[in-house]
């Protein structure tokens, strides 16, 4: 089995609602995200998925999160933006944009020693 992994990064703010404490309120993070994809066959030319393709759809999928309130956007409106759900949603926006590809998880830092991971495995 082949695993393939690349990162990014973005910036924005959020808050929990419903959450009683501090994250309650109105506050921001430099998230990093890392995607894993899995094979257990190589192209031709030895490569699960080019690093170059792959990094280019998280950068577009990230391009719609960084610098903004997530909790304007549609896909937080009716859930909290944590880190779990930001996983999960870019779990899925890469599974629509590229579908043919098996994402093994997604990570998503919102500080160097917290994260959460999605993964439908």
């Amino acid at each position: 089995m082949y695993t393939v992994k690349v990162r990014s990064q973005f910036s924005s703010a959020h808050n929990l609602r419903g959450y009683k404490g501090r994250c309650e309120e109105l506050h921001g993070h430099n998230w990093h995200v890392e995607v894993a994809v899995q094979s257990e066959d190589i192209d031709a030319i030895g490569m699960v998925v080019d690093f170059k393709e792959l990094k280019k759809i998280l950068e577009e999928i990230l391009s719609g999160l960084d610098h903004t309130y997530l909790n304007d956007l549609e896909q937080f409106k009716s859930i909290n933006p944590t880190s779990e759900n930001i996983a999960k949603y870019i779990y899925k926006a890469i599974s629509r944009k590229k579908s043919e590809l098996k994402i093994k998880d997604v990570t998503i830092w919102e500080t160097d020693t917290s994260s959460a991971i999605y993964s439908e495995q």
